[in-house]
């Protein structure tokens, strides 16, 4: 299995080869204007999205709104646009969420359309990435969505599946957790699914002096040099919390209510197998999930893991302070 290399190579920054498969979704040419340009960075990973087209009014929203950056070199370039998706073909299906959206694969290019009964058949949104997902193109229906309305054409889950599908290219994971930067900056990760805990976790810690709470429900986790990282994401679960800061991974407790507070060490193999019981894999691509499982494995072994039993109160925050090396 591969490692954590945490490296990006330099082909794929360059790389803004304009995708063929999907140029005939846009009907309107680039505008003699200067573009609409926004930059949004996420667990140091950024995507630059431009609107040529003179009648699509970009707008970013909520909590992403707090991870927009300046001018930066992208990771990947994205162009968004009204179209007519009505003869739009995506290839051979390779995965379908059984919500939202489905991927397709055709002609050595990615596409995600995104569906809802609540507005009709076709597509109200379809986008189109390159293999290495460094350039890709957004395609909104003008037949279902009010092109007189501002509009962020990555609106969830399209801006969560590019980061993956970045991250992916070896450079992290996303996993299903509430992150917490303790006063001395150190980052402690809580794991579990659904019911688990993280939002109460998250509400716990929210009144502690000097803590910053990354995120109550996905941190996305990289390794940079010899530290593993744990990223806040926009992303947010029931406490709303959200915020574009990182820590390095110090501590890794997997929640599990209990009728007392009691940390118990897990072994690395476990600790791994938890980890990616947590995680967003890749199902349909091999190398991803090589990447992936590689990486837990690395992480198992580089931040101790614990499983968590506690009780929903205050006295659990006091309990893992003291606990701290």
């Amino acid at each position: 299995m591969s490692g954590i290399t945490g490296k990006i190579e330099k082909s794929e920054l360059a790389d803004d080869s304009v995708l063929s498969p999907q140029s005939s979704l846009f009907s309107t040419q680039p505008s003699a204007l200067s573009p609409q340009r926004f930059f949004v960075r996420i667990a140091d990973l950024t995507i630059a999205l431009v609107g040529d087209d003179p009648e699509l009014k970009l707008h970013v929203e909520g909590p992403t709104k707090k991870f927009l950056v300046e001018d930066a070199e992208p990771h990947v370039r994205v162009r968004a646009a009204w179209g007519d998706l009505c003869g739009e073909n995506g290839g051979e299906k390779i995965f379908d969420s059984g919500g939202l959206w489905q991927l397709y694969h055709r002609e050595g290019a990615y596409c995600f359309r995104f569906t809802s009964s609540a507005v009709g058949p076709l597509p109200y949104k379809v986008a189109w990435f390159n293999p290495g997902f460094t350039s890709g193109e957004v395609c909104l229906n003008r037949s279902y969505l009010d092109s007189h309305q501002p509009v962020y054409p990555l609106e969830y889950p399209l801006d969560e599946l590019l980061i993956l599908n970045l991250l992916a290219k070896g450079r992290g994971v996303e996993v299903h957790a509430c992150g917490i930067m303790d006063p001395n900056g150190n980052g402690h990760l809580f794991l579990g699914q659904s019911g688990a805990g993280k939002t109460t976790m998250a509400k716990l810690w929210r009144g502690a002096e000097g803590v910053q709470i990354l995120s109550d429900d996905r941190i996305i986790l990289r390794r940079l040099g010899n530290r593993v990282w744990m990223y806040g994401t926009p992303w947010h679960g029931e406490a709303e919390l959200a915020h574009p800061g990182r820590a390095p991974l110090t501590r890794i407790y997997f929640l599990r209510h209990g009728e007392k507070n009691e940390l118990v060490p897990q072994r690395e193999a476990e600790a791994a197998a938890r980890l990616f019981a947590c995680s967003f894999p890749h199902f349909y691509s091999p190398e991803a999930l090589d990447f992936t499982l590689g990486f837990f494995e690395e992480v198992a072994r580089a931040v101790p893991c614990y499983e968590l039993s506690f009780l929903p109160d205050e006295w659990v925050v006091a309990f893992l302070q003291s606990h701290q090396d």
